[in-house]
């Protein structure tokens, strides 16, 4: 595991599809993402990725194997693979590493109806075999199994989030 400095934060851009770790003014690293297929927006049941400040609020899955299986940001045992996606299409798949993203803008994406942590909305793996750098997540920001799981290792709880709709900075 990499230790982090204290000043770093993840920032995800809607407009490019991407997440960059920083630390400090330093980018650590740059990944491709899935935010939600219908675009921004933080009502519950709109589908949409919530925009602004965040915060690392919990991290679930750590020492499980790529393509873990989560329901219910419990592991279920099973591995995912293609037969598990065909037996079970309609399944939102929520793989890996899991970081729980709570919003920190009281009425814009913190309490109400409009609270991410109560709509659930993560950071996660997802299969392989969907598509990054475009949206088609049902709210989640998702990334390749191996991606989260090196961000995973560099996060802690508390980290900083900020999702926007610029391109990223730097």
């Amino acid at each position: 595991m990499t230790c982090i400095h204290p000043h770093s934060r993840i920032e995800v851009s809607l407009a490019s599809q991407q997440l960059a770790l920083w630390q400090g003014d330093q980018c650590q690293g740059r990944w491709p993402v899935s935010t939600a297929v219908v675009g921004p927006g933080e009502l519950e049941g709109s589908g949409g990725t919530p925009r602004g400040r965040h915060r690392v609020r919990a991290m679930i899955g750590d020492g499980c194997e790529a393509g873990t299986v989560f329901v219910g940001r419990r592991p279920t045992g099973e591995i995912y693979n293609a037969r598990l996606g065909r037996q079970y299409p309609q399944r939102d798949w929520i793989l890996t590493r899991i970081l729980w993203l709570c919003g920190e803008e009281p009425g814009f994406n913190r309490l109400g109806d409009v609270d991410s942590q109560r709509r659930f909305i993560y950071i996660h793996g997802c299969p392989d075999s969907e598509p990054m750098g475009e949206p088609h997540s049902h709210g989640c920001i998702r990334m390749r199994n191996l991606d989260v799981m090196v961000l995973f290792d560099r996060v802690t709880p508390g980290t900083p989030v900020l999702i926007h709709e610029q391109e990223l900075s730097g």
